[in-house]
This record gives C-alpha cells, sequence and structure tokens, in this order.
C-alpha cells in the first residue's frame, strides 16, 4: 500500500493542529488506500535551513536532513495539516518543504486547514503556489474547518460534523486517485 504522509505544520505549544491530524488520520486508516505516516514538525523539530548545499544536489550534510529526506521520499502521497498565520502558512512548514526538492516531486497534496471564520483556506490559496513549483499536484478538494476550537471537548479531542467527514473521504479518495496517476512520473 502507498504511504501517506499526514503533516502537521503547526509547532506551537497548545495547538489544534494535534488533534485535527489525530482524527485525519484515523480517517486515513480507516478509509484503508494507504499506510500512514503521521509526521509531526514539532517532533521532527527541523532547524531553520541549516545545509550548505542547494536541495536539488541531494548532498546533505546533517543527519536531521537525511532522515528528513528518506521520510518524504517514502511518502507517495500527502495531507498537510494547517493553520492560517497572518492570512499564510506558517514557517515550520515551509521551513520542512525548503530543506528538500525531488523528494516532493509528482506527489499529490491535499489540505486541512483550520482556524477562525476564513478555516485556514487563505494559508491553502497561498502554498499552492510553493507545492505546485515543486511538480506536487495540489487537490482542488479540501477539508477546511472554521471555528475550530469550538470543536474540541474537554480532552481537547476534535468533534468533527458531517461536512467534515465528507470533505475527508473526498480529499482521501483523491488522494488515491492521483496518487495511482502519478505512479508513473515516480518510476513506480
Amino acid at each position: 500500500m502507498p504511504m501517506l504522509m499526514i503533516l502537521i505544520a503547526s509547532t506551537r505549544p497548545g495547538r489544534v493542529g494535534l488533534p485535527v491530524a489525530e482524527w485525519f488520520a484515523d480517517r486515513a486508516r480507516s478509509h484503508g488506500g494507504f499506510e500512514v505516516d503521521l509526521a509531526d514538525l514539532a517532533q521532527i523539530n527541523l532547524p531553520m535551513m541549516d545545509e550548505p548545499n542547494h536541495p536539488r544536489l541531494r548532498r546533505y550534510t546533517h543527519q536531521h536532513t537525511r532522515e528528513w529526506s528518506a521520510r518524504v521520499a517514502a511518502a507517495a502521497a500527502f495531507a498537510f495539516v494547517m493553520p492560517e498565520y497572518n492570512f499564510g502558512f506558517n514557517a515550520p512548514l515551509k521551513n520542512a518543504i525548503d530543506y528538500l526538492h525531488q523528494e516532493w516531486q509528482h506527489k499529490p497534496v491535499g489540505f486541512v486547514s483550520y482556524g477562525g471564520v476564513s478555516a485556514g483556506t487563505r494559508a491553502v490559496q497561498m502554498i499552492k503556489q510553493v507545492v505546485t513549483a515543486l511538480k506536487m499536484v495540489a487537490l482542488p478538494e479540501a477539508v477546511s474547518i472554521p471555528f475550530v476550537a469550538q470543536l474540541l471537548d474537554e480532552q481537547r479531542r476534535l468533534k468533527p460534523n458531517e461536512v467534515m467527514e465528507q470533505a475527508a473521504t473526498t480529499v482521501l479518495d483523491e488522494l488515491q486517485r492521483w496518487e495511482a496517476a502519478l505512479r508513473p512520473l515516480r518510476g513506480g
């Protein structure tokens, strides 16, 4: 089965991204189309770009970069679980993307965004420019969660509504279709 990396973009203490990602990872596992790698940028803890060589060269000097490279290369598809900061995506996500180049290519990416009234959709629109430059296929379908704090229970678990559940199924179905379609470009 292909690997779906669910990437938790937020690294802030008390972040909402973790319960959102845990819910989406459970949905992905029950979907059955992927193995799931839940990648938490707070735990991965990449320093701000510290490689001396351009990522296109894949001449990584640091162990953290080699490990990140192997993990991203193993994924066949991605779901970015992301907040919106000041109408854009956050710096740890951009940093994690910029560490690598070829490892992202010819893979689909879906978005699970959250926030207030905009549900993180402005951040998603901005990051689509970045992932497209890396030859990724950004899905138009998304899970967009407005007023996310209202959907957390006392234990900070996400209580999804029907719209979110349907959107998650749609994103996972599309990731599965696009992964299969792009596989020949990746040599698979």
